[in-house]
């Protein structure tokens, strides 16, 4: 009884192993919009006016047309020439195409979002990037 209990568990573990080793594709000739926002504040070594920034980018992500939202501080990387350290508040967003963009640009939580938030940052830079 005990041995058959342990053969049958056996069983299910390596057919659920099995399954787990199956790759998932992802979804073909999906071409996505993605939009790229860089930061500066006003008060750059203030933690406060940063995390309210943070706090702020977070509220975009319940706009219904996102479909991937991060937001991001700058990492403590090795420091090269190559290397943008200038900015304090980065959000990277993706959309299905330039219509979800649209729609991300005129919703009211981003013109929201812009009218609250707005005044902590003394610059901000979009790069708006095609798939191919």
């Amino acid at each position: 009884m005990i041995r058959r209990k342990f053969l049958t568990m056996t069983a299910a573990i390596t057919a659920g192993s099995a399954a787990a080793a199956v790759p998932v594709p992802l979804q073909a000739d999906k071409k996505q919009l993605v939009h790229h926002v860089f930061f500066w504040l006003k008060n750059p070594d203030s933690i406060e006016d940063r995390n309210k920034l943070v706090e702020g980018v977070k509220t975009l992500s319940k706009i219904e047309s996102i479909r991937k939202i991060h937001v991001g501080v700058l990492a403590s990387t090795e420091k090269r020439d190559v290397v943008d350290t200038s900015w304090q508040v980065s959000e990277l967003m993706f959309f299905d195409d330039t219509v979800g963009q649209k729609t991300y640009q005129d919703h009211p939580i981003h013109q929201n979002f812009i009218k609250n938030y707005g005044h902590l940052w003394a610059r901000v830079i979009v790069y708006d990037v095609a798939e191919v």
